[in-house]
């Protein structure tokens, strides 16, 4: 339900803790206490110029939005969510007073999901698949032994022997059911069929479904599956099918039980009832990161034995995966990688040796809905060139159109779409630069105040503060025209001649504060004095700050405090 609320996510969102400056952790009276210390200096009756006084009205009413939401545990939960939008949907009025944290969260969730599943009654859910085989085995099985083929000179042309297409849309009928139409066109070695087909899927209970599917082509089919929720933990999937064809009626049923021993292992058992029938068991652990897989099947015509391992590079958006099989009909290794290039694109290779398959290397792109699928088919045999070429060109190749393809296009996106993302808020930057710009102007009367006490002790002094994107230039200064000037209210939330300011998304959410560079990566500078030394420090924007620190003290200012060295 959050990601339905991410879709129109306000990236110039007012962020509460960050503006009452306390921790997402903080107790009922750290926010009552930082309210009432800021409604000193932004309360309108604090201020009897009139100017003044309506400017304050305006920081006033977002600082007191913020205090109302986080000392109310209610909305405080919805907040903490879904953030602002959660608490603007209304959904709130409907919801009990008596209801506990948790409930919330769940009637919240429940509102969520019928608008969601109201809007899913609207759309259509579209996916298509392409397949292109190629044979390529004349590249790589070109040795001949007999004396009267020496001056045969053997064909290196490639050829696409297959070619699919399949197509499907999904209709939400009612909260239940929905129709998905299909077809797909298939050539091989010259010889086409095609196939139409419909499946009407039930959504039965909340523990079960069930669906029909039908298909109509060259060859006839009808099926039936069902799914059942047994225990927490245990689920069976069970179906039938008949298929008419010339040679006349195929019957098959399968029936599969899994069972999920804790979060991360479960173990499945297939019985195939289809000709040729088979018994297959499989074990297989995952998490996060990592997953293996065992796989027994006891057949008729084949058994094997098979044994994968996957990985998943979160950083990387890659995923890795090595597999040995041994069976009655041969045995295999197969090597896979797949990465994500694009918000919406993936693509992946596989590269397959065995006896007596002989070397296959599977190419495939996703591009949202859409899976193209490339099987090139390099030997019969287990050639080492074939094997060679099949995973060095594939990764070649990405490396060098990566680089030189696509990395200056999603650069060029990134900076076309940062462009238009400035130009569409632009008129709410602009309203947030006046807010923070009021915010400065009411603090002045307080930095002056908070400035000579400080000076007075020699406690916390801040000298220049400045936010946002800190260059520095050949001599070493800061390019200030970078940045904003956030001195004064860095200095208005000194207290005791300590600044504490606790983890936010961002500081941009101060008081003061806005973002001058949205969506792009933001530091915080400040310069000050203490017990007479100067310091300085640069903190990201997520980094909680605590001063002063012994750390930040400037190289000249430490080498000056040092004592000189003792003449012997």
């Amino acid at each position: 339900m959050a990601a339905s609320l991410e879709e129109d996510e306000d990236i110039l969102k007012n962020d509460y803790y960050a503006l009452l400056n306390v921790d997402k952790k903080a107790s009922v009276d750290e926010i009552n206490n930082a309210f009432r210390h800021l409604s000193k200096i932004y309360h309108p009756d604090k201020h009897v110029d009139p100017v003044k006084k309506k400017k304050a009205e305006d920081v006033f009413n977002k600082l007191r939005k913020a205090h109302d939401v986080l000392r109310d545990k209610y909305k405080r939960t919805v907040y903490d969510m879904y953030g602002e939008k959660g608490l603007e949907t209304g959904d709130m009025e409907i919801i009990a007073r008596t209801k506990t944290p948790a409930e919330i969260i769940a009637e919240y969730e429940r509102i969520q999901k019928e608008r969601e599943e109201r809007r899913l009654q609207q759309r259509t859910n579209p996916r298509g698949t392409i397949t292109v085989g190629i044979n390529a085995t004349e590249l790589f099985d070109t040795d001949y032994d007999d004396e009267e083929l020496v001056d045969y000179q053997p064909s290196r042309s490639v050829e696409i022997s297959s070619m699919s297409i399949a197509q499907s849309v999904e209709c939400p009928l009612t909260l239940k059911d929905t129709l998905v139409v299909g077809g797909n066109l298939d050539t091989r070695n010259g010889t086409g069929q095609g196939m139409f087909s419909i499946i009407w899927r039930r959504l039965v209970s909340t523990k079960g479904w069930a669906e029909i599917d039908l298909h109509l082509g060259s060859a006839a089919a009808v099926g039936i599956t069902g799914f059942r929720q047994l225990t927490q933990r245990c689920y069976i999937r069970c179906g039938v099918r008949t298929e008419v064809t010339q040679y006349g009626y195929r019957p098959s049923a399968a029936f599969m039980m899994a069972y999920q021993f804790d979060r991360n292992l479960q173990g499945r058992l297939t019985y195939n009832l289809s000709r040729p029938s088979s018994l297959t068991t499989n074990i297989s652990y995952s998490n996060e990161q990592h997953n293996v897989s065992t796989t027994i099947q006891l057949g008729i015509r084949n058994s094997y034995l098979s044994i994968a391992y996957g990985r998943t590079f979160l950083e990387q958006d890659a995923k890795i995966r090595g597999a040995v099989r041994v069976g009655t009909l041969g045995s295999m290794v197969e090597c896979s990688v797949e990465k994500k290039i694009s918000d919406f694109s993936h693509i992946g290779g596989t590269l397959l040796v065995g006896l007596p398959h002989g070397v296959h290397l599977k190419l495939k792109l996703l591009r949202g809905q859409q899976t193209f699928f490339f099987p090139i088919y390099l030997s019969e045999g287990l050639s080492p060139s074939a094997v060679i070429y099949g995973a060095l060109v594939p990764l070649t190749a990405y490396f060098v159109i990566r680089k030189l393809i696509v990395n200056p296009i999603l650069r060029q996106q990134k900076e076309k779409e940062l462009e238009k993302q400035k130009e569409d808020n632009a008129e709410k930057l602009a309203q947030r630069k006046s807010e923070a710009e009021k915010a400065v102007e009411l603090m002045k009367e307080t930095y002056e105040r908070c400035v000579e006490v400080e000076e007075k002790k020699s406690g916390l002094v801040i000298v220049k503060s400045l936010y946002g994107k800190l260059h520095s230039a050949e001599d070493g200064e800061i390019m200030e025209h970078m940045c904003i000037d956030v001195t004064i209210p860095i200095q208005a939330l000194v207290k005791d001649s300590k600044l504490i300011l606790p983890e936010t998304s961002s500081k941009s959410g101060l008081p003061g504060f806005y973002d001058p560079f949205i969506s792009e990566e933001k530091k915080l500078y400040i310069r000050y004095s203490f017990r007479g030394r100067l310091h300085q420090a640069f903190i990201s924007d997520t980094e909680p700050i605590r001063l002063p620190q012994q750390k930040h003290l400037i190289a000249q200012e430490a080498a000056r405090s040092q004592p000189p060295p003792q003449n012997s």
